[in-house]
């Protein structure tokens, strides 16, 4: 691949939007990553009752004021980020939403909700009996609630499918969504990755973090992107063809050898040398697990820039990788070398899974 070359062979981003701390929508997006605007926040007591008392989160972010009262009584967080986030993507244009039977989702997660698995478990063992518990909470301790409901939400008659990847959910979502264009079983597909702050959510990270985690400050969102088939896209549509996406695991002795293995061979798939990468992209988890994944990188493609949201939007888990391709291709957008070019993009989980996305800006 060269910085000039124009052949598309892979799907084609032709838009995103996310709901994160700086905000909700795109434009907050850009704004609050151009500036690096401080988004971590004092916890308030009376309303979190976990083990931090710092967070990243999104602000004024309460579900009924953001997306009305009608049938979000009993819907959780991470379902309410990732409605938000998916109507921010449907209505960009001001046209009319794009919903039907050629549109599938793809979105990743960690568990789903662990505040609503942790609350209906909690309920069968106070009430009198196990049962006695309220029904309509029953559908958000299900994992695939959050794509479910945009599906529902919006009239997306597609595949519908959830992974589950920790902090690589984004990037494996990705494949899985460039996979099911490639099989023709949809025409577009929104792909994404979504993870709320919950006090559930703080507990279980403060009981299994490592010694070497100890500065984690915890954040939430949600980023969704539109991909469709290059020849369905017009010149000048597309932000970013996605030329190859590979996923390994690590073995005991953590990331580095894999991830280096697996970004080599993302590479070679892409047709893509070092001297065509513009910009990296890096989870750069805290403790050792973000110095591996570091080391990688510098083994295999040297001294490049290197994009890290987590600097400013917290650990936001399966909501990680969703996160860094919004960085990129709002990075790209401001820098005139970008364009032609390629960025990598990696993630890595501390229960071993990791993926490499190359994508080549347009």
């Amino acid at each position: 691949m060269s910085g000039t070359s124009t052949e598309r062979r892979g799907p084609v981003i032709t838009g995103w939007s996310a709901v994160s701390p700086y905000g909700i929508g795109r434009d907050a997006f850009v704004t609050g990553a151009r500036t690096g605007a401080p988004t971590e926040t004092v916890l308030s007591g009376e309303e979190w009752d976990g083990a931090d008392t710092r967070a990243h989160l999104v602000p004024d972010f309460v579900i009924k004021d953001v997306l009305g009262r009608k049938g979000t009584r009993s819907m959780d967080r991470v379902t309410g980020l990732a409605v938000t986030a998916v109507r921010e993507l449907l209505s960009e244009g001001g046209g009319e939403p794009e919903s039907g039977e050629g549109v599938g989702l793809v979105l990743g997660t960690t568990t789903g909700s662990a505040q609503s698995m942790m609350d209906i478990t909690r309920d069968t063992l106070v009430h009198e009996k196990p049962f006695y518990i309220d029904p309509s909470h029953i559908p958000n301790a299900i994992m695939n609630c959050p794509a479910g409901q945009c599906a529902i939400w919006y009239g997306l008659k597609g595949p519908n499918t959830t992974v589950a990847a920790g902090r690589s959910s984004g990037l494996v979502a990705l494949n899985y969504a460039r996979r099911l264009l490639a099989s023709g079983r949809a025409r577009t597909v929104l792909c994404g990755a979504a993870e709320e702050y919950s006090s559930a959510r703080s507990w279980l990270e403060w009981h299994t973090r490592r010694p070497d985690e100890g500065d984690t400050v915890l954040g939430e969102g949600c980023a969704v992107l539109r991909l469709r088939p290059a020849d369905a896209v017009s010149e000048g549509e597309g932000m970013a063809e996605v030329l190859a996406v590979e996923s390994g695991v690590a073995g005991p002795a953590g990331p580095a050898d894999a991830l280096a293995t697996t970004v080599g061979r993302a590479l070679r798939r892409a047709g893509v040398t070092t001297q065509d990468v513009w910009a990296v992209s890096a989870s750069r988890p805290a403790g050792l697990l973000g110095q591996q994944e570091e080391a990688a990188l510098d083994a295999v493609l040297g001294a490049l820039p290197v994009r890290r949201p987590a600097q400013f939007l917290g650990d936001t888990a399966a909501a990680t990788g969703a996160l860094q391709l919004a960085s990129v291709l709002t990075a790209a957008e401001e820098d005139p070398q970008a364009r032609g070019r390629a960025a990598v993009v990696t993630s890595v989980d501390r229960d071993g899974a990791l993926a490499c996305a190359v994508l080549r800006v347009l």
